[in-house]
């Protein structure tokens, strides 16, 4: 990633979290869980569990909410695309899945 990073006026965002959240629904079919957690690691290696992506701003970013996991973890991060590490999906305890699973928007 460059130290600048600056906001373009047309960027993958949409297509992206359009991609992602048929993979997500595509692995919770596979795996046969309704809502599977989803944690996004950032380059400065933070990590949040998530609740749901959003494309929004645009111009290259977009909206993650995040489940309060943690007392000092925000509500949402609005993050460039580039400044994702990885993104992990994992199936989790019918328990946990009502605390801490993504909601994959309706298609």
């Amino acid at each position: 990633m460059p130290e600048l990073w600056t906001p373009v006026p047309e960027g993958p965002h949409e297509a992206f979290v359009e991609r992602l959240h048929r993979t997500i629904a595509g692995y919770a079919e596979t795996v046969g869980v309704q809502t599977p957690v989803v944690e996004v690691e950032l380059v400065d290696t933070s990590r949040f569990v998530l609740d749901r992506i959003d494309p929004e701003p645009g111009f290259g970013m977009i909206t993650v909410y995040v489940h309060g996991v943690r007392d000092d973890a925000p509500d949402a991060l609005i993050i460039p695309i580039g400044s994702i590490r990885r993104i992990e999906l994992r199936r989790a305890p019918e328990d946990r899945v009502a605390r801490f699973g993504f909601n994959v928007p309706a298609a």
